[in-house]
């Protein structure tokens, strides 16, 4: 079994993209699982500090533990979104692969400052655990928005890029690149898309030299994410879209069962709905292909 690391030089090299997807319960875990297990891809399980607060820091590490070593499958665990020390300390403890450590709110030098001091601390507990960091604004909260943000001016610059990579010693670089977080509610019904800055990906990987994470993948254009994975972006996370196909499936349920009370009798409902989700980005992340970079 190849470590993160290995997985992410491999999917460079094939020009494809590792699936990131939240989850907050074991419904959206096997919904994950099985997706990338049926197409033979790795695949990252990401928790937010509010995700982990819900599930449990170490009980999600056990979980994802037991389905690879079960299933001799590359699946990784990252802590999404962490943004103060302790909290990035703990989950490197209980034995995340990766964890994203986000001060992406500061002014650009606090950011390098507490990055750079946030890696060193990270690796001294597990040397091989990567550190993703965050330049730019993609906004906040995978959630349905009434109005599009304004995160123009928020936008990561190649010489940023460079600098900030070179002065934390970050092992994964999170661009701000016309992504954001959450979704409009024309996007929930499929009347626009988000759109990303092609060129500006290229340039900002040239500089960077390192993997490219996309936050707030949810909800963008298909040909976009495509080109965006050929500029240089090798994980795209993917949040909200499960979110409503979780709720849309258990309405489902509820609504032609009303009168069920077994969970495993209602849950097969988001389970099927959200891995419908995964199964479909995952083949496009991975250029429809159906066995890159497993084993």
């Amino acid at each position: 079994m190849h470590g993160l690391r290995d997985v992410l030089e491999q999917s460079q090299k094939n020009g494809v993209a590792i699936g990131h997807f939240n989850i907050a319960d074991l419904v959206l875990l096997k919904a994950v699982f099985s997706s990338a297990q049926e197409l033979k891809v790795p695949v990252l399980v990401g928790v937010s500090e509010g995700e982990r607060e819900f599930i449990g820091v170490r009980q999600i590490t056990a979980l994802v533990r037991s389905l690879r070593e079960e299933f001799d499958h590359p699946v990784f665990l990252n802590a999404d979104h962490t943004h103060s020390l302790p909290k990035a300390i703990e989950a490197a403890k209980a034995g995340f692969d990766a964890i994203v450590f986000d001060v992406s709110a500061l002014p650009f030098e606090q950011n390098v400052r507490q990055t750079k001091d946030a890696v060193e601390a990270l690796k001294t507990i597990n040397p091989a655990i990567l550190v993703e960091g965050e330049i730019g604004n993609i906004g906040t909260g995978s959630e349905i928005h009434e109005e599009t943000p304004d995160l123009s001016n928020g936008l990561t610059t190649p010489i940023e890029a460079r600098q900030y990579v070179e002065s934390t010693g970050i092992d994964i670089l999170a661009p701000a690149v016309g992504n954001m977080h959450g979704m409009l509610k024309s996007m929930v019904q499929g009347e626009t898309r988000k759109r990303l800055d092609i060129p500006r990906i290229v340039q900002i990987k040239r500089a960077a030299r390192l993997p490219l994470t996309l936050h707030g993948g949810s909800g963008t254009d298909d040909e976009d994410l495509r080109k965006a994975i050929a500029a240089g972006i090798t994980i795209v996370h993917i949040n909200t879209e499960l979110r409503i196909a979780w709720r849309r499936g258990l309405e489902e349920a509820l609504a032609k069962h009303p009168h069920e009370v077994v969970p495993y009798k209602i849950l097969p409902f988001p389970l099927n709905a959200a891995k419908q989700v995964t199964h479909s980005r995952l083949k496009l992340f991975n250029g429809e292909r159906s066995a890159v970079g497993s084993h």
